[in-house]
């Protein structure tokens, strides 16, 4: 539930005892009178005590009690910097305020126009984002939501619909990959998805396991049959729907839903089976995105795929050396069972390409060399088609969610050779597996335009970009910054 957003274009008034203040100007050295910024002249002491310029605290904001008692936090942004810079400054300024666990906070924006309305769109985001309550399961928890933000010197016309879509589909996708895996098992997750496509006027289409193994999707097949109910998995496909006319582009958004992966018979040590559960954020990512897309009305055809399934061991569970057939009729050598999910991806990525979209995205905590190769800060992209890396480099410069270009030339294929099947599914060896990956990815698109993502940055430890907590999210704002482009 985000905070109740409230604008004005008058500034803050202090009779009114606001307990907390969040002041935001631009690169100044000196305040100019017009601004009437709060607590100016308590600013003013703090830097001189502290030996400080005003121009210090572009890149370290600072608090103070003002004389009433309020708390007030001053931060600086310089609109030349990167957005991911400039949510990075705003949300270490809104934690300042945030750790009293204040009901509301006021925040007022300073400079020009156009100043004033990038400050107010980075602030009710950030805000939204890091007042809201994250599922959680102490008997006391020390957090309280975040109920009223008061918004001063700037009004949005359009209510800033587009920041609390992409905060809500944010929220949404941090608060699936934070539950615990005996909460959201496959079929929890397929109840909550279900609740959620009627809420939202959504179409939704389940093929479960009998009718998946009916039409050949060997390869999703092969990952859930270890579980102690198979038929639990399923890929779900979901619509949006609009009530204007019929939107230019058709885009097909893939997500990996591992509940919980212990590795199958190649079991993992519990240093990687720890945080397991969170291996379906590739899917709670693209409902994200759905959701964010619907309420903040972007004119695309969103075809969301959403492949659900645990990695369990079991007598039933596949083995190395399994020999499978993919629903393209692509057979597959096993060579490692904790490589499960391109396996689940690939049957879902043919079932989108079989709509012929004009692309399909796909999101996957998919490699642990992913982290390896660029670490949790930036996640990593694949595409079969050149013109849309530079399109997705923009769309995570200007969302904050930084994205690393990857090669994929075919020649990485000699790695992925099989003497008995027409392609294996991963080697023993590899340190380029995130490569490797792409490139049999690559084998169930139909040469349809293409991304891959691999989340390296959905896990951060104290928070990343605009984002405080560990579990980031990471993705839903770059997928709309997407969708925008292809406007």
């Amino acid at each position: 539930m985000l905070a109740s957003l409230f604008q004005t274009i008058s500034p803050i008034d202090l009779s009114t005892k606001p307990s907390h203040i969040l002041v935001i100007f631009p690169k100044l050295e000196k305040l100019p009178k017009k601004y009437s910024v709060p607590g100016e002249e308590v600013l003013e002491r703090l830097l001189l005590r502290r030996n400080m310029q005003l121009h210090d605290i572009l890149n370290a904001p600072v608090s103070a009690n003002l004389d009433n008692g309020e708390l007030c936090a001053w931060v600086m942004l310089d609109t030349e910097h990167s957005v991911f810079e400039q949510q990075v400054c705003l949300r270490k300024a809104l934690k300042l305020l945030l750790t009293e666990n204040p009901t509301e906070i006021f925040i007022s924006v300073h400079g020009t126009i156009q100043q004033k309305k990038v400050f107010a769109e980075l602030a009710t985001y950030v805000t939204w984002l890091n007042g809201a309550i994250l599922p959680i399961r102490k008997s006391k928890p020390t957090k309280k939501p975040l109920n009223k933000i008061f918004l001063h010197n700037y009004k949005d016309d359009n209510n800033f619909l587009s920041q609390r879509a992409v905060a809500e589909g944010n929220l949404l996708a941090r608060g699936l990959t934070m539950l615990p895996a005996n909460e959201l098992t496959p079929k929890t997750y397929r109840e909550q998805i279900k609740k959620l496509a009627e809420s939202e006027g959504w179409k939704y289409q389940e093929f479960d396991f009998d009718t998946l193994k009916q039409m050949g999707a060997g390869a999703f097949i092969a990952v859930a049959q270890g579980s102690q109910d198979p038929k639990e998995a399923s890929i779900i496909h979901l619509q949006n729907t609009f009530k204007q006319d019929q939107p230019q582009k058709q885009v097909a958004i893939v997500g990996k839903g591992i509940c919980f992966d212990t590795g199958g018979l190649n079991l993992k040590s519990a240093r990687y089976m720890q945080g397991m559960h969170e291996d379906m954020n590739g899917s709670a990512v693209a409902l994200g995105i759905l959701l964010a897309a619907t309420r903040a009305e972007i004119p695309v055809q969103i075809d969301c795929w959403l492949a659900i399934a645990q990695n369990h061991l079991s007598p039933g569970a596949y083995k190395q050396n399994d020999i499978i057939s993919s629903l393209n009729k692509i057979s597959i050598e096993i060579v490692h069972t904790d490589a499960e999910g391109r396996l689940v991806l690939a049957d879902t990525l043919n079932l989108a390409a079989n709509l012929k979209p004009y692309l399909i995205i796909d999101f996957a905590t998919l490699t642990g060399s992913m982290i390896s190769a660029v670490g949790s800060r930036y996640s990593g992209i694949f595409s079969n088609r050149g013109n849309l890396v530079q399109k997705a480099i923009v769309a995570g410069e200007a969302s904050g969610e930084r994205v690393c270009w990857f090669p994929m030339d075919a020649d990485y294929d000699e790695d992925l050779e099989s003497e008995v099947a027409d392609i294996k599914q991963c080697t023993l060896d590899s340190n380029v597996d995130h490569i490797l990956a792409a490139r049999f990815l690559n084998r169930f698109v139909n040469d349809i335009p293409w991304i891959h993502m691999d989340l390296s940055a959905c896990n951060h430890k104290d928070g990343l970009g605009a984002v405080d907590s560990q579990i980031t999210g990471f993705g839903v704002n770059w997928g709309i910054q997407f969708l925008k482009s292809l406007r």
